[in-house]
């Protein structure tokens, strides 16, 4: 990770030396002449791609991380806020929603529960050197800051710096605004990585929590369950939409303090939302929004059960940026019909069976689903994406030849380059005795 590596330079001098691999940075010594010099810091700011400050937002956390009582305040951030004004219908119901985690993440933040958002922070340096881990790879000194054991990264380096007593904090104010994606498959993307890794963060808390209750700090009951519904709840949310959707249940099962109950949720969210400057009718909006984001937030669920039994590491698959459309993959874009196609029987089978409650509720499920392909995925885009889906798959590529390895020609000592050899070893005579995910690989990067 670019930051990672950044950060291993802070507070050193380095001497560029050439190897066979091309130029890497070694501690540089005294008689070293061409030198890179990399100041240290007492504070970090970290900023996404697709993200912008206001001017005073460095000169705001900064104060409040040297203000007194805030000596173990290891992150501060304001989290983003969307732009107005979007171009499209998906870009400013998708900045809606990042509007709402804006409010709340303060919230969290009154109950100790902060969690490191990602696009913007301000990173106090020590704090990062309690959670370095650092380990020797092709004979080069590699500290990791930031785990990349999953896609968000953030989550896992905030319960990090909380098993070794550090607290984060975010500041009331909006000062950071990130761009939302424009169309279907660019939040595809997005949302899917969103979904995946919480689970596999849950047991890091656990241990923090077991081990601020063996230095009588104990971890307050609202701020675990704080924690645990910030971490998994896309996974019990999905599961049970899933359960609500598909589930042939009768007017036995369905009682009107069920919806009741679901009142105070929808008010709460169109409050939050006409205070953010948006419609107290977006809940229906957002509503149909996360039907058809199911498919992707399940997606992202049970890929983050696979790494779990696996123990493998998923690459990190940025949200695309591009002048045009980006097309969808088929399954997300045919999922979101098969929920309107099922809702529509629903409607028609408790129709038969007078179960008029339920009827109503796939009716309304079927009308929020269409609105939203209509909306957000377009009829078209549809069309398109679902052939691109169905034409990559019928498609394989012609089989290529494999080709020969070369002939290995003796050498005689004076041709052997004795520098490449000891640095590629085995390698350099066509024998790869390691496996793929040999960390070594990286070594010439470093």
């Amino acid at each position: 990770m670019n930051l990672n590596a950044y950060l291993s330079l802070m507070g050193g001098t380095w001497h560029p030396e050439q190897t066979a691999d091309g130029t890497v940075l070694r501690p540089a010594g005294v008689d070293d002449g061409d030198v890179l010099s990399v100041p240290d810091t007492t504070y970090v700011l970290t900023l996404d791609a697709d993200s912008m400050l206001l001017r005073d937002y460095c000169l705001r956390l900064v104060h409040l991380l040297e203000s007194p009582g805030n000596e173990k305040v290891a992150v501060t951030q304001t989290p983003y806020s969307s732009f107005r004004g979007a171009p499209t219908r998906i870009e400013r119901i998708a900045g809606a929603t990042t509007d709402i985690q804006h409010i709340q993440h303060q919230g969290m933040t009154q109950y100790g529960a902060t969690f490191w958002v990602g696009a913007n922070a301000v990173i106090r340096k020590r704090a990062l050197e309690d959670i370095v881990e650092i380990s020797t790879v092709g004979g080069f000194e590699v500290r990791t800051y930031i785990q990349d054991r999953t896609v968000i990264e953030d989550t896992e380096s905030s319960v990090d710096l909380g098993k070794h007593g550090w607290t984060l904090a975010n500041y009331p104010e909006r000062l950071s605004y990130s761009a939302t994606p424009p169309d279907f498959g660019s939040l595809v993307v997005q949302r899917r990585r969103w979904a995946n890794g919480g689970l596999l963060i849950l047991p890091k808390l656990w241990e923090q929590i077991r081990k601020r209750r063996g230095q009588a700090r104990p971890v307050l009951f609202r701020e675990i369950l704080l924690r645990v519904n910030y971490m998994a709840s896309i996974t019990w949310a999905s599961f049970g939409l899933l359960f609500l959707l598909a589930y042939p249940y009768d007017s036995r099962l369905l009682s009107p303090l069920v919806f009741l109950a679901a009142l105070p949720y929808f008010l709460a969210m169109g409050s939050d939302l006409r205070d953010c400057g948006h419609r107290f009718s977006d809940i229906f909006r957002i509503y149909g929004f996360n039907l058809v984001l199911l498919p992707v937030n399940l997606a992202g669920v049970l890929k983050s059960l696979q790494q779990a039994l696996t123990g493998d590491k998923i690459p990190f698959v940025r949200t695309p940026k591009v002048k045009d459309r980006t097309a969808a993959p088929a399954l997300y874009v045919l999922a979101p019909y098969l929920i309107v196609a099922f809702s529509l029987l629903t409607v028609w089978r408790n129709w038969q069976l007078g179960n008029w409650g339920n009827a109503a509720f796939a009716a309304f499920n079927a009308i929020m689903a269409a609105g939203a392909i209509r909306a957000y995925i377009g009829l078209a885009n549809s069309g398109v994406d679902l052939y691109l889906g169905v034409l990559n798959w019928l498609y394989v590529e012609p089989k290529k030849p494999k080709a020969l390895p070369p002939a290995i020609i003796p050498k005689t000592p004076e041709q052997v380059d004795w520098e490449s050899l000891l640095y590629h070893g085995d390698r350099r005579l066509n024998r790869d005795l390691r496996g793929k995910n040999d960390r070594r690989k990286r070594a010439g990067s470093v």
